[in-house]
């Protein structure tokens, strides 16, 4: 029977990293051209991507807007860094 070589020390590492980058602030550099931050007039769950590009566009003078599950479905604007 083979026994399992991960390590709790290596699945800890792995679980923290993941953790860090799924937490790593609300504003983040895409490219080194666009930051994405979560909409500031968006209220509720996030599922028509279309809707939400035009309100980051219309009310908070975004490039662009898009919907992502993250902790959640939210509305996410892009702007010029």
């Amino acid at each position: 029977m083979a026994k399992n070589s991960t390590s709790p020390v290596s699945l800890f590492a792995i679980s923290l990293i993941f953790f860090l980058l799924a937490n790593s602030g609300s504003i983040t550099e895409v490219d080194g051209k666009v930051c994405e931050k979560p909409s500031l007039t968006w209220s509720g769950k996030c599922g028509n991507t279309q809707h939400c590009d035009k309100q980051c566009q219309d009310w908070e003078g975004a490039k662009h807007g898009a919907c992502h599950s993250r902790g959640g479905w939210k509305c996410f604007c892009y702007f010029e860094c």
